[in-house]
């Protein structure tokens, strides 16, 4: 029986697919595989058993991946899933930006018991007069999953769209809008957007990327919206631009101290991804990837070992070696099954940076003697025996 934990609650939709061989355990050093959303797992002990955690969402700064890696334990997400329900939002943040919408509903519950607002409201509603986003330009920066959708809906808007992605992937660039204008460097849609948002994971080079510098490229009035992760931008900065009158409106999905309640300021409670479908989308996506690795050792959209897919296992035996990226490592393990007389008839080797998966069909299933052999190899972190 595979046993997998919860560590925040998960659709039941995305549970449903675990089938009878799958077990629900509230003890996480029993657990094989871990469901998380947002819980911190940084400090938590990591039991030797675990070998696969699915993150659902696209964000994974809650889960040590280097510490998973060096286990061989495989850390997955689920990009795209949410990525509707985040388009959406950002539409609707870049609508209150430039209309007062806000302003005005909160005039009309604080006129509730006026019997005469309907007339009232003729007068006050050119207070919170606003302009429309069609004809405007639009900068993207960051063409992933999200990205796309927001560069799109936004054409269908009328909007005049342009954007960035230095690492452009070939399926970004097959389902991007042809009326999308490709520039060559962020300076471009600094200096040319009414409107800018930022859609780039939050790495070393990301973090903080939206400086003065860079704010002070930016048009006058520009809108700048952030749904992504709040440490792209340095905020400090950006409620000074505000102040100054250089940045319009700085509409933001992660609430901090400083943006928090500060003019000009729109900040979203975190709400970009919170919508049932999202929530279904992402608890689908995460429990297909844990059973595809447990049961065939495939590896979908994991952020801590490269992606590689051998199909459903139908040969004799099959058997997964996480290990170090480094030399001679194929030819040390394939060495084992030689000794032992195993003629591997498939196999495939990916590498990510300080770490490599390897995932082998044999004509026969390997003994308990092969994998104590191959779990003995330097460089070695885990060997998984799927069949």
């Amino acid at each position: 029986m595979i046993q997998y934990t919860c560590l925040n609650p998960i659709a039941a939709c995305g549970l449903d697919l675990f089938t009878d061989a799958y077990e629900k355990t509230e003890d996480l050093q029993n657990a094989q595989a871990v469901l998380v959303r947002s819980a911190a797992m940084h400090d938590l002990e990591l039991p030797e058993g675990l070998d696969a955690i699915a993150r659902a969402g696209a964000g994974v700064n809650n889960i040590p991946l280097d510490k998973c890696a060096q286990q061989g334990i495989v850390v997955f997400n689920t990009p795209g899933a949410n990525a509707n329900g985040v388009k959406e939002l950002v539409i609707a943040g870049m609508l209150l930006a430039c209309r007062d919408i806000t302003g005005g509903m909160d005039w009309v519950k604080e006129n509730a018991q006026d019997e005469n607002i309907a007339k009232a409201t003729e007068k006050a509603k050119k207070a919170f007069a606003g302009t429309e986003i069609m004809g405007k330009k639009l900068g993207v920066i960051g063409l992933g999953a999200i990205g796309v959708k927001v560069a799109n809906a936004a054409c269908a808007l009328g909007m005049d769209v342009y954007g960035y992605d230095p690492y452009l992937s070939v399926n970004a660039a097959w389902n991007v809008d042809k009326a999308v204008k490709h520039v060559m460097t962020a300076e471009d849609i600094y200096r040319e957007c009414d409107f800018i948002t930022i859609h780039v994971p939050l790495m070393d080079s990301t973090k903080g990327m939206i400086n003065k510098e860079a704010i002070d490229m930016m048009k006058e009035n520009v809108v700048f919206l952030n749904f992504s992760r709040d440490t792209l931008v340095d905020e400090e900065a950006m409620v000074a631009a505000l102040a100054a009158g250089k940045v319009k409106k700085y509409v933001v999905d992660f609430p901090t101290p400083v943006t928090a309640g500060k003019k000009g300021c729109l900040v979203i409670p975190h709400l970009g991804a919170s919508t049932e479908e999202s929530e279904d989308n992402c608890a689908v996506m995460a429990v297909k990837e844990i059973m595809d690795y447990i049961e065939n050792g495939n590896i979908t959209h994991s952020v801590n070992y490269p992606d590689c897919n051998m199909g459903v296992c139908t040969a004799a035996g099959r058997i997964a070696i996480l290990h170090k990226n480094v030399q001679n490592m194929i030819a040390r393990y394939t060495a084992v099954f030689g000794e032992a007389g195993l003629n591997i008839s498939d196999m495939t080797n990916k590498s990510r940076g300080d770490y490599a998966y390897s995932l082998l069909d044999l004509d026969a299933p390997a003994t308990a003697e092969v994998v104590e052999k191959l779990s003995a190899l330097e460089g070695v972190l885990k060997v998984r025996v799927i069949k």
